[in-house]
């Protein structure tokens, strides 16, 4: 037996409750006409559906009063409501994918916040690119039309250079997302790693926390062994000096922490390959179908959520805890 489209909805509803009781004693904001967790399901429907522009999905809305029902709207939000309401999903979001990351250990190790895995991912914002020498004064030649202004540039071993946006996972080791950024490419690795690490050392409080060479902070390194939180990364750079020395033995020497380092890799780079499935894009490049860092946020959190819904139903019912077609044909 399988999950279908009610019992995900279910699991989103229950989720969300629960994430809302958890934030109780802060205030909330105004109540809403079309209340966050219909909105959620409502835009993770259209994301699976392909149907990114807010007209299409005003129209489709029209279209569908079925939907409008199974939703528990009385009226069509407009089309400039979707647009707004979308835009300012994303701190949401990010702040109930950390919730669900913190509180979905009791499901198994696959949910696990033991050791953790963090990496970056670029993806190529929809439209033309801009070249560096016409961004850096600000100059749109003529021609250039529907250009994301709002992307940067950066560059990947695999991906090359891409002009977009990043993804920041930390996943477990199950690959389970449990904290996420999303900013422009250039936004740096660490500065990603600096805004998570209130909640790395004092909410999941991993055993290990790996990353790539671009995670290598001397500084960090020990700060976070003082709080019990082993950083694990190759450490290519970091060669002189007696610590640097010290570090580079304790990464080879000791075999559970070798054994990480060279897991890391299957445990979260084919993670974002799902997020890309589930976003439906396609090519090396993987390129974004919204505009726009506000639009883009949501755009990609969404997809990290789903993936998040998809594992946790995956657990529940004892589904391979990556399969992501279930989910998929469930919102189709």
């Amino acid at each position: 037996m399988k999950p279908n489209f009610n019992d995900y909805i279910a699991l989103i509803y229950n989720r969300f409750e629960a994430f809302a009781q958890s934030k109780a004693s802060t205030k909330m904001g105004h109540p809403y006409d079309y209340k966050q967790q219909e909105m959620l399901v409502f835009f993770i429907w259209m994301q699976f559906k392909r149907i990114y522009e807010f007209k299409a999905q005003w129209r489709w809305l029209q279209q569908h009063p079925e939907a409008v029902t199974q939703l528990g709207w009385d009226t069509v939000p407009h089309r400039t409501t979707l647009s707004r309401r979308y835009k300012a999903l994303y701190p949401v979001i990010q702040e109930l994918i950390a919730f669900l990351g913190e509180t979905s250990e009791m499901l198994g190790e696959a949910t696990s916040h033991q050791h953790l895995n963090e990496d970056k991912s670029l993806f190529k914002a929809l439209g033309p690119v801009w070249h560096q020498s016409d961004r850096k004064v600000g100059r749109i030649p003529d021609k250039l039309r529907h250009l994301d202004t709002d992307a940067t540039w950066s560059k990947s071993a695999y991906h090359g250079w891409v002009y977009g946006y990043g993804i920041h996972l930390t996943s477990n080791a199950a690959g389970f997302p449990c904290l996420l950024e999303v900013e422009t490419a250039t936004f740096s690795e660490r500065a990603a790693v600096d805004r998570k690490e209130e909640a790395i050392l004092h909410r999941l409080q991993p055993d290990t926390f790996c990353g790539d060479d671009a995670y290598t902070k001397p500084q960090r390194i020990r700060q976070w062994a003082k709080h019990g939180v082993i950083l694990v990364a190759p450490a290519l750079r970091w060669r002189t000096g007696r610590y640097a020395q010290a570090y580079r033995r304790f990464i080879k020497q000791e075999r559970d922490i070798a054994a990480i380092l060279r897991q890391r890799r299957t445990a979260i780079e084919p993670v974002f390959d799902l997020i890309a499935r589930l976003l439906g894009t396609v090519g090396k490049q993987k390129q974004l179908f919204k505009q726009g860092i506000a639009n883009v946020r949501t755009h990609l959190a969404l997809s990290v959520l789903s993936l998040q819904f998809a594992m946790l139903a995956n657990s529940i019912w004892q589904i391979p805890f990556r399969n992501i077609s279930c989910i998929k044909g469930a919102f189709a």
